[in-house]
């Protein structure tokens, strides 16, 4: 086997260990966490952050195993303090964002689930990146929000007032159907659910009608992340198998 591929060789055996131990840390990280929505938000960026910094480090020490990418890279850190002042005016915005992201995660002026407004832009806080944090809004759309506008302006979070998190369907039912009974029948589906929050009424509401099919909204809260996607989850089952009983679908 010639040099060339004995080098290629070592450097995919370096790069797949990267993997294997990036896959490792983050099992890791997962059985030592409890999924609380403030440890959750922590874990979130953490975990991408760890992930990231092990996959660079195993790439750069694949590629130096190589002599002509050592010889570049020699070449390279004679000019460096020039290449690192380019850099880092090119990864500035970057650079804040990801820093700006591990704030936000332990100070947390906001968490995963939570119903935030940033400007114009509000909605469940969805997932914090490295670079954006992604609040989706009722009807699906999504913000991609920069970290450190995140950072530095002021957020309207109505969740961390009251710990609470909110489970949210749309379900359709027939133009013709008696609004009122429907909407009385998911609100008490809603509120028969298990992770339902007893001290706090759950809401449907018309939201859309047209000629062939209203759309009604419901809303419920729960006490963590996990238990609003569970109450979301059984309250479409539930309500669609009441609805079904009820002769609302003929």
């Amino acid at each position: 086997m010639s040099d060339f591929w004995r080098h290629l060789l070592t450097a995919g055996i370096v790069v797949l260990i990267t993997i294997v131990v990036a896959k490792l840390v983050d099992r890791w990280l997962v059985r030592r966490l409890k999924l609380s929505p403030n440890v959750m938000t922590r874990y979130s960026v953490i975990r991408r952050t760890v992930v990231v910094g092990v996959v660079i480090v195993g790439v750069l020490s694949a590629l130096l195993v190589i002599p002509e990418v050592q010889a570049v890279a020699g070449s390279i850190l004679a000019s460096s303090a020039v290449i690192a002042l380019i850099i880092g005016f090119a990864a500035q915005s970057t650079l804040s964002n990801a820093i700006a992201g591990i704030l936000i995660a332990f100070t947390q002026p906001l968490r995963l689930g939570d119903q935030v407004e940033v400007g114009s832009a509000a909605g469940t806080v969805e997932e914090i990146g490295l670079v954006y944090t992604l609040l989706r809004t009722a009807d699906g759309a999504r913000f991609y929000v920069p970290n450190t506008r995140m950072a530095s302006d002021t957020i309207r979070n109505a969740t961390l007032q009251s710990f609470e998190h909110r489970a949210q369907i749309t379900i359709g039912v027939p133009v013709g159907s008696d609004f009122e009974r429907v909407r009385d029948i998911l609100v008490e589906e809603a509120r028969r659910a298990p992770e339902a929050m007893p001290d706090k009424n759950p809401v449907a509401t018309l939201s859309q009608i047209d000629a062939t099919a209203a759309v009604f909204t419901v809303e419920a809260w729960a006490r963590s992340v996990g238990q609003a996607a569970k109450l979301a989850t059984g309250l479409r089952v539930g309500a669609y198998k009441r609805l079904l009983a009820e002769g609302i679908y003929a």
